[in-house]
């Protein structure tokens, strides 16, 4: 994968801004209030991952209608929703489910060839068995498959990779920098020998899923591991205005286009940055994760003046934009979940997704259980991919009230 930059992109690229971003809620955004209880909004996220059980096959735990990593998703929205409401009922299925699958499939990952699948795999085993460690010490189990198979991904670029130019599972050689910055830190998006793209959602899950592990274990490598990674990001592939870009060629530093703006990228690195902030006690983590997050919320092109989200809206077929939009609203919540303190962050957090995403969900896009992948409405059938994008919402919205 070649991708064009010009000298004046890449020197712009290089220039991170470092005001701080305005947390004020838009005054143009669709609504401000939201009035459901907690026994409301629980009851309606439980509701919608019901409708989307019927598609579950117990023999390859995967939903019927969505692919295997957007089937991960949904397996990490009800382990969420546990989580969230201080419930159990979703965790035999969730843990069932995820056994069933890693059983099928060696190292997790289905294709063999798509780094990107088996990362989130990876990430949502993490994530999803820690929501229930406080109450199930056997799941420490599950999580050290977790463990062993982080730190071994040979698609990361170490600083000695870096410095020699080459890494071992590529055919080409390997762009030690870019811009004169190290790549090391970053993760290429598919293990094949040939493929030469190192993009943020795959570097994004690895950070995420390191800084967790190393909350979880409190060893120290996998902080290490987080920490590179994030500056990959941060020093590669973060826009002026502070949004998180795509890919860059790991052989000769071009760029995907600057109109690759999807919200996985940020909502990832949001995510991961949440985590590696108190992994780590480096408050500098935690501002530019507060930047990136008022600047996807508020400036990015993938929502209108209303503030609703368009990204993801087809309403005839699947596509991978509708898992994309659910991933940024659930590292939204895990930013707001993370900063108690941080009062405007939170409120403009709270007012993003319970007032805007939410509300429309249930007042534009709803069927009864059923929910639109289009979050301006009309009301549809049900379709897996609809109701995928709509469980992270609904359960982010039990919390950030």
């Amino acid at each position: 994968m070649l991708f064009c930059a010009s000298a004046i992109s890449l020197v712009l690229l290089a220039l991170q801004p470092c005001v701080a971003q305005d947390l004020g809620v838009p005054l143009s955004w669709r609504e401000f209030s939201n009035s459901r209880s907690l026994s409301q909004r629980i009851s309606i996220s439980q509701n919608a991952i019901n409708a989307i059980l019927p598609q579950l096959s117990q023999s390859t735990a995967e939903f019927n209608g969505i692919g295997y990593w957007q089937s991960g998703n949904v397996f990490s929205a009800m382990a969420n929703h546990d989580h969230v409401s201080g419930t159990s009922t979703f965790r035999t299925q969730v843990v069932n489910n995820l056994n069933t699958a890693f059983s099928l499939h060696a190292h997790y990952d289905k294709f063999h060839s798509h780094i990107r699948i088996s990362g989130l795999r990876r990430l949502e085993l993490a994530k999803s068995c820690n929501r229930y460690l406080e109450s199930r010490f056997e799941l420490v189990s599950i999580n050290q498959k977790g463990v062993q198979l982080v730190l071994s991904l040979s698609s990361v670029v170490t600083q000695q990779n870096a410095n020699s130019g080459s890494i071992p599972t590529k055919n080409f050689g390997l762009a030690g920098t870019c811009d004169g910055i190290t790549m090391a830190g970053g993760v290429f998006w598919r293990p094949t020998i040939d493929d030469q793209a190192i993009n943020s959602v795959t570097t994004g899950l690895y950070i995420t899923a390191s800084a967790y592990l190393a909350e979880i274990t409190g060893d120290s490598k996998y902080r290490d591991a987080a920490i590179l990674s994030a500056q990959w990001i941060k020093n590669h592939n973060i826009n002026p205005n502070n949004i998180v870009l795509d890919t860059v060629n790991g052989h000769d530093c071009s760029r995907s286009p600057s109109t690759w703006l999807f919200t996985y990228n940020s909502g990832k690195y949001i995510e991961g940055l949440s985590v590696l902030a108190d992994v780590t006690g480096d408050n500098s983590w935690r501002t530019l994760m507060i930047n990136i997050a008022a600047a996807a919320m508020k400036n990015a092109p993938w929502q209108g003046s209303d503030g609703i989200i368009t990204e993801g809206s087809n309403t005839s077929s699947n596509n991978d934009g509708v898992g994309f939009k659910a991933i940024y609203i659930r590292g939204l919540y895990e930013a707001f979940s993370r900063n108690p303190s941080n009062t405007n962050l939170r409120i403009l957090i709270h007012s993003y997704v319970d007032d805007i995403q939410y509300n429309a969900l249930l007042e534009l896009a709803a069927n009864g259980n059923f929910y639109s992948a289009n979050w301006h409405g009309p009301p549809m059938s049900f379709t897996t991919w609809g109701q995928l994008a709509a469980l992270d919402p609904l359960v982010a919205a039990i919390g950030a009230n």
